[in-house]
């Protein structure tokens, strides 16, 4: 009978109190290996960390390979990690066999005898080992961006992961009080005080903070609550759709958002027309921002980010009009300029949109602080299944939660009559 295949790893944190030691003897289950715990230090107080070093075992190295890249995901990490395994790549589009499938945790790779920061974590990629320029480098790649020849690494041998620490973060200070995940029946100013916080820390620090936004915004009447968060600077790129920017550009041509009057509430005479003639009209103009230089777009979202130089990314589907000039319609060129656009940010908050957030979310550090507003508790709920577990919901109308929001960060804030 051949033997098992063994590895020791180890986790440290809040392992009783967070449940994930059981996660991870679940997930040890799950792929079908076994474990022996060998050591378990249990912190004394609430504040002291745990530690448990434990023995697994899979019938064949390719299955222990697939279940410690698992682990990894939870944050355990080989004892004796070694050096990386690295094939070449001989097809575009396709990794060797065994490639490693990242996570958004912090990583590092040691190959030639020393550790590589990877500088861009992102879930369901691999890592691609650069040796190009005067010091070898690592990073993240998508499948679809892979090329004959590049150097991918191979096995959960040579990689660390390191999960985000709450004690003295962002993450500690904004969202401590909290007792789950989503929050629908908290004191809601509190919260947006404390959302305002995590925004003026962030750029405090000189990071850059990311809407990812949903035509609710628009919806809602909340758009002029946007404008001044833009204009007061606490935004520095917004992710979206062609349905936020198209009802966002009919609010500002028409005073309507599909067809309804927003300062009456109710459907206008050829109301049913506007979204599709403001679509008109910003493609004869060649793109929103020509829009705005012509003097044909004059206010809204999108004019307030084009006049204060403000980045966004518009990535379309295929139930769009139009759509607009500025929408990326091929989802991969989507995705590079949503990638291009997460260096240096420090906050993101996430706005009335599911799938915008869970694109996003599954494209972000695990380390930049994450909060999504939603009506809908299963938005921030499917963020955490797919990955994002920095994620922090507040269940709200989004109309009022921007309002009040603005009132946190805008002196003198007045809601236009």
């Amino acid at each position: 009978m051949t033997p098992p295949a063994t590895e020791t790893v180890e986790i440290s944190g809040h392992l009783m109190d967070s449940g994930i030691l059981s996660r991870v003897l679940n997930d040890i289950r799950e792929y079908g290996g076994d474990h022996v715990i060998d050591r378990f230090e249990l912190g004394h107080d609430a504040g002291d960390t745990s530690y448990a070093r434990v023995l697994v075992s899979a019938e064949d190295d390719e299955s222990l390979q697939r279940l410690l890249m698992r682990l990894q995901t939870r944050g355990v990490n080989l004892v004796d990690p070694g050096e990386v395994t690295i094939s070449v790549a001989d097809t575009d589009g396709v990794f060797p066999d065994g490639f490693y499938s990242t996570t958004n945790l912090e990583t590092k790779v040691r190959f030639d005898g020393q550790w590589h920061q990877v500088g861009n974590p992102e879930m369901d990629c691999g890592l691609i080992v650069d040796r190009s320029g005067d010091q070898p480098s690592v990073y993240t790649l998508p499948m679809s961006d892979v090329l004959a020849g590049m150097e991918v690494v191979c096995g959960a041998a040579g990689v660390r992961v390191t999960t985000p620490l709450p004690a003295g973060g962002v993450e500690q200070e904004i969202f401590g009080f909290m007792e789950s995940d989503v929050s629908s029946e908290k004191p809601q100013t509190l919260l947006v005080r404390q959302v305002a916080d995590g925004l003026r820390e962030a750029k405090a620090a000189g990071k850059r903070v990311l809407w990812v936004g949903g035509p609710g915004i628009v919806h809602t009447g909340a758009a002029p609550a946007m404008v001044a968060i833009i204009n007061a600077g606490f935004v520095d790129v917004l992710f979206a759709g062609n349905a936020l920017a198209t009802h966002d550009i009919e609010s500002s041509l028409y005073g309507t958002s599909l067809g309804v009057d927003l300062a009456l509430g109710r459907g206008v005479e050829h109301g049913h027309e506007h979204h599709i003639r403001a679509l008109n009209t910003i493609r004869k103009a060649g793109s929103i921002a020509n829009a705005v230089e012509q003097g044909v777009l004059t206010g809204g979202i999108m004019h307030a980010l084009v006049s204060h130089g403000k980045d966004f990314v518009l990535v379309g589907s295929v139930r769009d009009d139009g759509p607009l000039p500025d929408v990326y319609t091929d989802v991969l060129e989507g995705q590079r300029a949503m990638r291009a656009q997460l260096p240096n940010v420090g906050f993101c908050l996430m706005v009335a949109t599911m799938l915008h957030s869970v694109a996003t979310g599954n494209i972000l550090p695990a380390s930049v602080p994450l909060v999504c507003v939603d009506i809908n508790p299963a938005t921030v709920t499917k963020l955490a299944d797919r990955g994002s577990s920095q994620a922090r919901g507040i269940v709200t109308d989004v109309g009022l939660f921007l309002e009040q929001l603005a009132q946190e960060l805008v002196t003198d804030y007045r809601r236009p009559r």
